[in-house]
Protein backbone atom coordinates (compact mmCIF):
# COMPACT_ATOMS: atom_id res chain seq x y z
CA UNK A 1 0.00 0.00 0.00
CA UNK A 2 1.57 3.40 -0.81
CA UNK A 3 1.98 6.33 1.32
CA UNK A 4 -0.09 8.59 1.57
CA UNK A 5 0.58 12.61 2.38
CA UNK A 6 -2.17 14.24 4.00
CA UNK A 7 -3.84 17.43 1.84
CA UNK A 8 -2.77 20.76 3.11
CA UNK A 9 -5.81 23.13 3.71
CA UNK A 10 -7.21 25.60 1.47
CA UNK A 11 -5.71 28.44 2.24
CA UNK A 12 -7.63 31.52 3.39
CA UNK A 13 -7.80 35.01 1.64
CA UNK A 14 -5.92 36.61 3.94
CA UNK A 15 -3.35 34.49 4.24
CA UNK A 16 -2.43 34.70 0.50
CA UNK A 17 -2.53 38.25 0.71
CA UNK A 18 -0.30 37.95 3.81
CA UNK A 19 2.36 35.90 2.00
CA UNK A 20 2.10 37.55 -1.33
CA UNK A 21 2.86 40.78 0.73
CA UNK A 22 5.82 39.38 2.46
CA UNK A 23 7.06 38.34 -0.64
CA UNK A 24 6.73 41.60 -2.32
CA UNK A 25 8.73 42.77 0.59
CA UNK A 26 11.57 40.23 0.45
CA UNK A 27 12.21 39.93 -3.53
CA UNK A 28 11.75 43.91 -3.79
CA UNK A 29 15.15 44.81 -2.54
CA UNK A 30 16.76 41.45 -4.31
CA UNK A 31 15.71 42.67 -7.67
CA UNK A 32 16.57 46.59 -6.70
CA UNK A 33 20.12 45.51 -6.56
CA UNK A 34 19.90 43.11 -10.03
CA UNK A 35 22.01 45.00 -12.58
CA UNK A 36 19.68 46.91 -14.62
CA UNK A 37 17.03 47.08 -12.29
CA UNK A 38 16.65 50.82 -12.51
CA UNK A 39 16.66 51.15 -16.38
CA UNK A 40 13.82 48.60 -16.32
CA UNK A 41 11.84 50.49 -13.20
CA UNK A 42 12.34 53.99 -15.77
CA UNK A 43 10.51 51.94 -18.80
CA UNK A 44 7.72 50.49 -16.81
CA UNK A 45 6.98 53.67 -15.01
CA UNK A 46 7.20 55.48 -18.26
CA UNK A 47 4.47 52.50 -19.84
CA UNK A 48 2.27 52.37 -16.39
CA UNK A 49 2.16 56.78 -15.30
CA UNK A 50 -0.02 58.22 -17.56
CA UNK A 51 -2.60 55.36 -17.03
CA UNK A 52 -2.10 55.69 -13.32
CA UNK A 53 -2.80 59.33 -13.35
CA UNK A 54 -6.06 59.01 -14.90
CA UNK A 55 -7.10 56.43 -12.53
CA UNK A 56 -6.14 58.79 -9.66
CA UNK A 57 -7.57 61.65 -11.32
CA UNK A 58 -10.95 59.79 -10.95
CA UNK A 59 -10.77 59.25 -7.52
CA UNK A 60 -8.86 62.78 -5.61
CA UNK A 61 -12.32 64.84 -5.92
CA UNK A 62 -14.23 62.76 -3.20
CA UNK A 63 -11.21 62.37 -1.05
CA UNK A 64 -10.33 65.89 -1.25
CA UNK A 65 -13.92 66.94 -0.29
CA UNK A 66 -14.11 64.14 2.52
CA UNK A 67 -10.54 65.65 4.06
CA UNK A 68 -12.24 69.08 3.86
CA UNK A 69 -15.26 67.65 5.80
CA UNK A 70 -13.23 65.67 8.45
CA UNK A 71 -10.08 67.85 9.26
CA UNK A 72 -12.26 70.58 11.50
CA UNK A 73 -13.42 68.24 14.14
CA UNK A 74 -10.03 66.42 13.70
CA UNK A 75 -8.07 69.54 14.68
CA UNK A 76 -10.76 70.33 17.43
CA UNK A 77 -10.71 67.08 19.07
CA UNK A 78 -6.27 67.51 19.08
CA UNK A 79 -6.43 70.93 20.43
CA UNK A 80 -8.83 69.04 23.37
CA UNK A 81 -6.36 66.52 24.24
CA UNK A 82 -3.35 68.43 24.03
CA UNK A 83 -5.27 71.15 26.50
CA UNK A 84 -6.11 68.25 28.92
CA UNK A 85 -3.33 66.11 28.90
CA UNK A 86 -0.76 66.98 31.55
CA UNK A 87 2.45 66.54 29.58
CA UNK A 88 4.25 69.24 31.28
CA UNK A 89 3.59 68.22 34.91
CA UNK A 90 4.43 64.45 33.92
CA UNK A 91 8.12 65.87 32.07
CA UNK A 92 8.64 67.84 35.11
CA UNK A 93 8.39 64.98 37.04
CA UNK A 94 10.21 62.25 34.87
CA UNK A 95 13.41 64.63 34.89
CA UNK A 96 12.86 64.88 38.88
CA UNK A 97 12.70 61.22 39.45
CA UNK A 98 15.79 60.68 37.08
CA UNK A 99 17.59 63.39 38.66
CA UNK A 100 17.06 61.37 41.92
CA UNK A 101 17.89 58.08 40.93
CA UNK A 102 21.04 59.61 39.32
CA UNK A 103 22.01 61.00 42.46
CA UNK A 104 21.36 58.40 44.85
CA UNK A 105 24.41 56.19 43.01
CA UNK A 106 26.63 59.10 43.54
CA UNK A 107 25.97 60.88 40.28
CA UNK A 108 25.79 65.15 39.89
CA UNK A 109 22.25 66.69 40.57
CA UNK A 110 20.95 67.56 37.15
CA UNK A 111 19.75 71.54 37.17
CA UNK A 112 16.11 71.58 37.57
CA UNK A 113 14.05 72.17 34.00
Amino acid sequence: MPHRVPKLPVAKRSEVLCIGAAGVGVLTPLYMIMPGAEERMANQTTKWAPRWERNISFFTPPFERGVQRIEPPVARAVQNIDSRLPLERMAKGVHTRIGNSISRFGGPRPNAP
